[in-house]
């Protein structure tokens, strides 16, 4: 059985199971987290599909790990101007073990 679900403004196709990375969510490791906005479910040759989100249906998950992604250098240059602006960014995120998919 797997579903979809939208955490961070982004959607992610989970089953149990499966390590996956969001946008950084609040708790701390080993706590748990409860992803309500599932958009679709499907398994044993049926499909839900919600609109916009399948009523009754949730994901679990633990936390495994909370950090920060490679930095991401942004380099800004204007010819013959003196115009040079080196920048970067690491984003944080969670790391999420899915326990299960609950119907």
């Amino acid at each position: 059985m797997y579903a979809v679900v939208e955490t961070g403004g982004k959607q992610y196709k989970v089953e149990a199971g499966q390590t996956i990375r969001v946008e950084k969510l609040e708790g701390d490791k080993g706590g748990a987290v409860t992803l309500d906005k599932v958009l679709l479910v499907a398994g044993e040759g049926k499909v839900q599909v919600g609109a916009p989100y399948v009523k009754g249906v949730s994901v679990t998950a633990t936390i495994v790990e909370q950090h920060r992604s490679r930095k991401v250098t942004h380099f800004h240059y204007k010819p013959k101007k003196s115009i040079r602006i080196k920048r970067g960014h690491r984003q944080p995120y969670t790391a999420l073990r899915i326990d299960s998919v609950k119907a």
